[in-house]
């Protein structure tokens, strides 16, 4: 299932939900912990996990951007800056496993953004393998299919 995009006088809002077969904990580890975070989005590295840490994503040129954890509740919520954006995950335990909700606000659609949304996608999925203990066919064509939904999405807001 697609996330849900909307957009509004802030700018556009994409929420994805996930409900798991899993704990808040083990979920959230996948969010927090680097060794397991790498498996999913390897460019990725908490530095100082808690309100006003750090973040670093390595753009694969010797290069880092930072982004600050601007909300983060131990096992409940992390939100950080994603450039001009915010990324937001929330955990909610239900019965049986949690109800994961990433949510990313965009400032500005670009031809890329549907791009990155196919990818939050893709991440979502292989999260959901890991913790299932499967293994994904192709994370490429996963994404290959997803980004020309996407994009048709983005295409009826006015977008890119």
């Amino acid at each position: 299932m697609l996330a849900v995009v909307e957009q509004d006088e802030f700018g556009t809002r994409v929420r994805f939900e996930r409900t798991l077969k899993h704990s808040v904990e083990n979920v959230w580890s996948y969010l927090t912990d680097n060794e397991k975070l790498t498996r999913w989005f390897s460019e990725l590295k908490v530095e100082d996990l808690r309100l006003g840490g750090t973040i670093t994503f390595d753009m694969q040129d010797g290069t880092f951007e930072v982004f600050e954890i601007t909300d983060y509740k131990e096992l409940s919520v992390l939100e950080y800056t994603w450039g001009e954006d915010r990324v937001r995950f929330e955990l909610h335990p239900e019965r049986g496993g949690c109800r994961l909700v990433l949510t990313e606000r965009i400032t500005s659609i670009t031809d890329h953004t549907p791009k990155d949304i196919a990818g939050w996608d893709v991440c979502l999925d292989v999260i959901e393998a890991l913790l299932d203990e499967r293994t994904m066919e192709s994370r490429k064509d996963a994404w290959a299919v997803k980004y020309e939904l996407y994009k048709k999405e983005f295409e009826k807001l006015g977008g890119h």
